[in-house]
């Protein structure tokens, strides 16, 4: 095992993708004079971490239900290929899942949010890490049933943006839905790029995303 097939299952080329809600928050943060460069690290550091979270997770998960295949059209997977091991990763997700959950607490903290405001990130950011971990492990991958457009468009647009402005501002601007849908459409054009090319693969092994239906 080499460096080199860590930083290949983190899957680096995914990270813009992931920032650029968060980015975007902040952007539409500092046009209406909240923004908050902490707290903007800090929404970066737990997105990063969710997405490396979701990356290392899709890896395993897709070579344990064979989706990940030698006639896989992608780039190569890492467990599939026996780079890492099963045991490996599992501890890698378990590390990365705690650095994200406590990024999130100590954003959340840094914020100053709370009463409900508290709770509904606190819940959030509980199904931030389920969304990135089950999407395809498990027994019932929602992925695996088609579901990964939805979470990604809630995830990558409106949770990421929205969610950005209200850390920094302590307000919700319901306008601000555009922009962040317009976010949320993006993202789940690059999922469905992606899906487009293991339409075959995916379909041999039951996988039914958008594209396969």
């Amino acid at each position: 095992m080499q460096i080199r097939h860590w930083i290949e299952a983190f899957r680096l080329r995914t990270l813009p993708l992931a920032l650029s809600c968060i980015i975007l928050g902040g952007f539409l943060a500092e046009a209406y004079g909240n923004f908050d460069f902490t707290i903007f690290l800090f929404c970066c550091l737990t997105t990063v971490s969710l997405q490396i979270l979701s990356n290392l997770a899709n890896d395993y998960g897709d070579s344990v239900h064979g989706a990940d295949s030698d006639t896989r059209q992608g780039p190569q997977r890492m467990v599939q290929a026996g780079h890492i091991t099963k045991t490996q990763i599992k501890v890698a997700l378990v590390i990365i899942g705690a650095i994200a959950w406590v990024s999130g607490m100590v954003l959340i903290a840094l914020s100053g949010v709370g009463g409900t405001s508290y709770y509904v990130f606190l819940i959030l950011g509980l199904l931030a890490i389920a969304a990135a971990t089950f999407y395809t492990l498990g027994k019932r991958p929602y992925g695996y049933a088609g579901f990964g457009d939805l979470s990604v468009f809630l995830f990558f647009g409106w949770v990421g943006v929205l969610g950005t402005y209200y850390l920094m501002s302590g307000e919700i601007d319901w306008s601000l839905l555009w922009p962040a849908s317009a976010c949320s459409f993006f993202a789940v054009a690059v999922l469905n790029l992606n899906n487009i090319r293991d339409i075959q693969s995916d379909r041999e092994v039951g996988k039914n995303s958008i594209p396969v239906r």
